[in-house]
């Protein structure tokens, strides 16, 4: 793992995303980037008794094609903060540790953000604390397209529709879920079903799902 790291703003983002805040030094976080759909920007995957279950966050429509992620607003469409905080109680409630977290994360239910990216930054700090993960964490000033030697760039690495075995620095950590009796593990669900199953052990999962790389050892 390099000592930065530059990553796409995400909605509870996979497991994958926390071990690069677990492993760099800096992280940035891209707000200059067009925004795309069917990203992990507005969408998270979790586990439920019926199987794998993709929440995504309506958006308002922008006003031209081409529109930075930081100007993108979030649109109170379809009653989604309702049905999102329903399906996470319901996937998680028998969960080890969904008790323990409910308190910290309704009120990103009930409470409006305008704009996705600071929706999305305020989650990642709370999980960052509930974790005890301390990332320095920065917005990036612009869109780069080169990167150091000691960079990188893993904006579109963790994709939903890039296969997590494409990162070389990633190997999923198996860990207790809640149906992993009738599903079998799930890897690189929302950092939500690692925190909700594991609690505080959840920064040995991140750190276990790391490959070592062979020159810092």
């Amino acid at each position: 793992m390099k000592d930065t790291v530059y990553l796409s703003s995400a909605y509870l983002a996979p497991v994958q995303y926390y071990t690069k805040l677990y492993a760099a030094r800096t992280a940035y976080v891209e707000q200059h980037d067009n925004y795309m759909k069917q990203t992990y920007r507005n969408r998270c995957h979790i586990a439920t008794a019926d199987g794998l279950l993709a929440l995504s966050i309506p958006t308002e429509k922008p006003a031209t094609p081409k529109c930075p992620m930081k100007d993108i607003r979030i649109s109170d469409h379809g009653n989604w903060r309702h049905l999102h905080w329903n399906a996470l109680c319901a996937a998680y409630r028998h969960s080890p540790f969904f008790e323990y977290y409910e308190d910290d994360f309704r009120p990103f239910y009930e409470q409006k953000y305008p704009f996705l990216y600071d929706f999305n930054e305020a989650l990642c700090a709370l999980v960052c604390s509930l974790i005890d993960l301390h990332p320095r964490i920065l917005r990036t000033d612009s869109y780069r397209q080169t990167f150091a030697s000691d960079e990188t760039d893993a904006r579109e690495l963790i994709h939903p529709k890039h296969p997590y075995t494409d990162d070389p620095d990633f190997c999923p950590k198996p860990y207790y879920q809640v149906f992993g009796e009738k599903h079998g593990f799930l890897p690189n669900l929302s950092i939500a079903d690692l925190l909700f199953n594991m609690g505080p052990e959840s920064l040995l999962v991140l750190r276990d799902s790391i490959v070592p790389n062979p020159q810092s050892t």
